[in-house]
This record gives C-alpha cells, sequence and structure tokens, in this order.
C-alpha cells in the first residue's frame, strides 16, 4: 500500500465507541481513510451507518470472513468481546486495531501477540491518550529539565456518576479500571519508565455503582529512583478534576486537558546552602523558621484548538493520522504491544488486590 491510498477499513459496532469515536474520526480523515463496511446486531445502527458512509452492513463481524480488501478492522465490540473477537479476526487473516481495554489479564495479551505473530497479521491498541496535547505539552516541560528531577506525579480523572449500564459490570470487563483506567495508566507508564514494572498499590471501592464493579480507584506505582505516579478514577468526586499536578526538585506544574501552569527557580541563582544542626536564628537572635525567597519563574500553556476539535476529538484524529503512517509507510505508532501488556500487568494486580469487590452488596 502506497501513502497516496486511502485505508479501508471495517467497523465493528456502532455504539458510542465504534460510532462517535472511530467511525466519526475516520469520517474527518476520508483523504487517509475510507468506511467500507460496518458490523453492529442492531438494525437502526447498520441504517444509519449505511446512510452516513455509504458502506456495507452486517449483523455479525464473521461476515467480513472472506474479504479481501479490507486493510484493517476496528474491533470496537464491548469489552469482554475485545479478546475472542481479535483472536478470531487475527486468525483469518485481518489487521486489527482493538479498541481498549485490550483484555483482562496478561495470559490473554500474551495469546493475542503470539496470534499476531504467527498469523503474521498486525496487531494496534486504541491508546489516543498518548497523544492528548496537553499531555503531550505536559511530556514537553518535563523533558527540558526545568522542574528537576520529578518526584511525584498525580494524575485525576474524577466526576460524580451513577452508573448503570453494562460497562458497570465485571462480567462484561467493565468498571471504572478498564474503562477509564487505560488512559491514565498508559499516560502514567510512560512517565514512571516502561522498561521496568513499577510496584503496585491499589484501593477500589463501589460508591454510586448500580453494577458489580469498582467505580472509584486509587492507583500508586512506585520504584527504586523512579517517580510516585499517584492515579485516581473516581466517579463520587462532586468537584470534577480530570488534572495533572506534578512535583519536581526545581518545581512543578498542574493544570488540566487545555491549559498548563508551571513554576521553576534556576539553582544558579540560589543561593548556596549547607545542612546545619546549629539552631537558625535572625540578626537579632530570635529563633525563626528555615525558609528561604527563590525567584520564580513562571510559564503557561493553553490548549489552541487549531482544529476545531476540542482535546478528545483532536488526540483521536492524531492517532489515526500516525496510525496511517505506520499502515502505509512503516513508521513507528509509538504504542506497542509490550506498552499494553504492562498497563494490563498493572490493572490485573489492582484487581488481585481487591477481591473484596466480588462479595460486596449491590447498590441500590
Amino acid at each position: 500500500m502506497t501513502a497516496e491510498q486511502q485505508v479501508r477499513v471495517a467497523i465493528i459496532g456502532q455504539g458510542r465507541s465504534g460510532k462517535v469515536i472511530h467511525a466519526e474520526t475516520l469520517n474527518r480523515l476520508k483523504d487517509k481513510y475510507a468506511i467500507v463496511a460496518v458490523v453492529d446486531p442492531l438494525e437502526d445502527r447498520r441504517r444509519k451507518a449505511s446512510e452516513a458512509y455509504g458502506c456495507e452492513t452486517y449483523s455479525d463481524y464473521q461476515e467480513l470472513f472472506g474479504r479481501t480488501d479490507l486493510d484493517l478492522v476496528v474491533n470496537a465490540s464491548p469489552s469482554h468481546l475485545h479478546v475472542p473477537v481479535t483472536l478470531d479476526l487475527l486468525q483469518n487473516g485481518f489487521h486489527v486495531l482493538c479498541e481498549k481495554p485490550l483484555a483482562r489479564s496478561v495470559q490473554e495479551v500474551d495469546r493475542l501477540i503470539e496470534t499476531a505473530e504467527r498469523t503474521g497479521r498486525r496487531l494496534y491498541v486504541f491508546q489516543q491518550s498518548r497523544f492528548a496535547p496537553a499531555f503531550k505539552q505536559l511530556r514537553k516541560v518535563i523533558d527540558s529539565g526545568v522542574i528537576g528531577r520529578v518526584v511525584q506525579v498525580s494524575i485525576a480523572y474524577n466526576h460524580f456518576a451513577r452508573r448503570w449500564d453494562w460497562q458497570t459490570s465485571r462480567k462484561f470487563n467493565g468498571g471504572n479500571l478498564l474503562n477509564t483506567g487505560p488512559h491514565p495508566v498508559d499516560q502514567a507508564l510512560q512517565l514512571f519508565g516502561t522498561d521496568v514494572m513499577p510496584n503496585v498499590t491499589c484501593i477500589m471501592d463501589r460508591a454510586n455503582t448500580y453494577g458489580d464493579a469498582e467505580d472509584y480507584v486509587k492507583l500508586i506505582l512506585h520504584g527504586k529512583n523512579r517517580p510516585v505516579i499517584d492515579v485516581e478514577i473516581s466517579s463520587c468526586c462532586a468537584y470534577p478534576s480530570f488534572t495533572y499536578h506534578v512535583q519536581g526538585t526545581r518545581g512543578g506544574i498542574k493544570g488540566s486537558l487545555t491549559r498548563l501552569d508551571w513554576k521553576y527557580y534556576k539553582p544558579e541563582e540560589a543561593e548556596p546552602r549547607e545542612w546545619t544542626g546549629t539552631p537558625l536564628s535572625d540578626a537579632n537572635g530570635e529563633p525563626v523558621y528555615c525558609r528561604e525567597q527563590l525567584k520564580w519563574y513562571e510559564d503557561h500553556w493553553d490548549y489552541p484548538d487549531e482544529f476545531g476539535l476540542g482535546p478528545f476529538n483532536e488526540m483521536c484524529k492524531e492517532f489515526y493520522e500516525v496510525l496511517y503512517g505506520t499502515i502505509t509507510k512503516g513508521e513507528p505508532l509509538g504504542i506497542t504491544l509490550q506498552h499494553v501488556r504492562q498497563q494490563i500487568a498493572v490493572m490485573e494486580e489492582a484487581h488481585r488486590q481487591n477481591p473484596h469487590l466480588a462479595d460486596s452488596p449491590m447498590i441500590g
């Protein structure tokens, strides 16, 4: 395939993910992608897809088998079907982009990787938050070194919700960690470092959900010579916050999906200090608290929204633009299967530490 050609795509599922995220994003990139088939068991969804995209429609994804004109199949089926449907697609000759969560266990991920390698098919995972504008800017500031060594990063994906849909059920791989968690956990591991497995500490609760999966998650990643990463995914936060807070040895960063502020001091401008055990006092010999006045520098970034899409739609668009280069020219996607494997390993350990959820009563 050459870079001038459209990537011919089939989308499995026309729920919120398949329609609002994948189909609408691909429809914005008609110079690069063509939606040629849509699969959904609901007739009304198939009709709307046919009218909107001029594509063929099917009620069962296995009706795609035998087609040789598809460059990519997007698996946006419900979460508990990601593994079996992706395996079936790979084994029947298709390249697959799977929605998150890819799987519930490392064992399942390893099986997917093995199947992709054995069949010679490519497997991608839709971790679009890697391309979130605020996260990219956050990494630029950290990488510049102005805030020094990063000591802690706090990421909060919090709001208030009383959910009762299928994504609150464990049997459907629901719960905040698997539903929302792949976004902040992917970012957290990029900041922690993907070369080693972090130590994991996790507390979960069921606060407002009407299902049997967690809707509160406090996840701490830590390790020797690594920053502490604090990830919070809560559905009982009455003051919604989608925020970052980075603490460094020379300054810090705070912000949201649309604005970041950072401040730092320059060590060369600060008075040299040495530890002392002698009591501190002022010019009059009176005891004083140990403090100093540093000269702080401040800067900020505001989300420019140059495409008029908003940060969520923009990161989806960039994911597919980068993926296009990967498919047509072999350019790196950056989001590797090993990165996703580590993410699933973290979330699997988090679930292992919270077996009590299985015995807690239903809400409502």
